[in-house]
């Protein structure tokens, strides 16, 4: 008791305010540091943090009616997005109580829901308003979860820890070369356009890594950022390719303004319904994002602070993920997570300065409330991003493997790492439907989602699995 105590309470000030702070959890950076490293975090998971949104609103149908939620609805619930994350990382930086790892984590919308929640919000008796409720209920459910995990953390082994890590990075590969092609789904996905500015971008942050000095070297991900930013728009307004398209900065001024506040979703017409099949439709991806999240905060630990993760550490940041989910429901939006992209940053760069990720919550919250700021972030081309985030990806999977070889190498371990990968991994390449015979709910959480079967598969393997009573796992 005495040991939580301690670590909960407040640190003691520091009084000198450097650069070499960035490399420290708790102290102050000058803001000329602080403010371009955290807006290096913005913008690695901006339009990944609106993605979402924009997929499910555009499917969502108003309760009672068969249209769609109108483009201002939409807008502003890109703003709460923007104003939810912003939130959610102050929440995760700065705990209260048991709530918060004070970690250097990023919290954003996430991509593991979508399936259960298209599900929701496409069923005319539930429809966006449905949705919203499942949100919020599951929400506290994974923060209560979140709360009682030094009860439970005994079954996540190492083995299972690193096979999670290992599979987000995975899972984010086809992201980031998805990003590079121009975006998933786009026509002109693949064109030499697009392949052109993301090596360019990728070469840029590859060369910046080595070319900058001292504490500017870890700002290659945002160098790399402004030029291929810079180049798309050249390519642009010579004709060659329309890579960037300002126009969504006027449409949204004329549909919000240039000021507007987040508003609560209890005080709109689309007041949120509480219904007991939509909550246990969710519930159990937010049991999948906790896993995802407990993966991410134990390779924060191990690839930025070198060591393991604490109990008080993974309690605090489950019981951001879920609590903040239900206030980002309160405000019409989708579940937040800790985003994979900002732990590869993190775990590249070696900024885990506490202050200066805090400065990149404050953007999202200002982009939040001046969404014509939101909307140029929102302008960076796909292919732009996908070259400055391929390598952070991948950086992912390099820190589950770093875990991985602190395990004993034997046949119980070689046993569930290679039932876990070919089964979670292997659901996820398969030429139809693994999961037919079962509820649609099933294969939406497992088919299209790598995490979800690595860590239902390894977890059951680490616990039924017989030990050898010679080693410790």
């Amino acid at each position: 008791m005495e040991k939580e105590k301690t670590y909960f309470e407040k640190e003691a000030p520091v009084a000198e305010v450097c650069e070499e702070n960035l490399y420290r959890l708790n102290g102050r950076v000058p803001l000329r540091k602080a403010i371009p490293f955290g807006l290096q975090h913005v913008l690695a998971m901006f339009v990944a943090n609106l993605a979402p949104v924009m997929i499910v609103c555009g499917a969502a149908i108003v309760q009672g009616t068969q249209n769609h939620l109108t483009a201002a609805e939409i807008t502003q619930i890109l703003q709460c997005a923007m104003f939810a994350a912003g939130i959610g990382t102050t929440m995760q930086l700065y705990s209260f109580w048991k709530i918060g790892s004070r970690l250097p984590i990023v919290m954003g919308v996430s991509f593991t829901f979508l399936g259960s929640l298209l599900i929701i919000c496409t069923n005319p008796a539930l429809g966006y308003e449905g949705m919203v409720g499942a949100v919020i209920l599951g929400g506290i459910f994974e923060g209560l979860v979140g709360l009682s995990a030094k009860y439970w953390r005994r079954f996540l082994t190492p083995v299972v820890s690193a096979c999670v890590v290992i599979a987000i990075g995975l899972s984010l590969l086809s992201v980031g070369m998805d990003s590079w092609g121009g975006g998933s789904g786009v026509e002109d996905f693949g064109a030499w356009y697009h392949l052109f500015v993301g090596a360019f971008t990728l070469i840029v942050c590859l060369v910046s890594r080595y070319l900058l000095k001292g504490v500017y070297k870890n700002l290659n991900i945002l160098v790399g950022l402004v030029f291929g930013y810079i180049l798309a728009t050249v390519f642009t307004a010579a004709g060659i390719a329309p890579m960037v398209d300002l126009s969504g900065i006027s449409e949204t001024v004329s549909q919000v303004g240039y000021f507007s506040l987040p508003k609560l979703v209890f005080l709109t017409e689309h007041k949120p319904i509480f219904d007991v099949g939509a909550f246990f439709t969710i519930a159990i991806v937010f049991l999948v994002s906790a896993a995802e999240t407990t993966g991410a905060t134990t390779a924060v630990c191990t690839g930025a602070l070198n060591r393991d993760i604490k109990t008080e550490e993974l309690q605090g940041s489950l019981a951001v993920d879920g609590f903040s989910s239900a206030i980002s429901g309160c405000f019409g939006c989708l579940p937040l997570t800790s985003f994979s992209q900002n732990v590869g940053l993190v775990t590249m760069t070696g900024v885990i300065n506490r202050f200066t990720i805090f400065m990149g919550a404050i953007i999202l919250i200002l982009a939040s409330l001046f969404p014509p700021l939101g909307a140029l972030f929102n302008s960076i081309p796909q292919s732009v991003l996908g070259g400055c985030t391929v390598m952070m990806f991948g950086s992912i999977m390099y820190e589950g493997i770093k875990m991985l070889k602190e395990c004993v190498f034997d046949d119980r371990t070689m046993i569930i790492v290679s039932l876990s990968f070919c089964i979670g991994v292997g659901l996820t390449q398969t030429s139809g439907n693994f999961f037919s015979c079962f509820p649609q709910a099933v294969g939406d959480i497992f088919n299209g989602n790598a995490v979800a079967g690595v860590f239902v598969v390894s977890l059951l393997l680490s616990l039924f699995l017989p030990k050898d009573k010679k080693t410790k796992e």
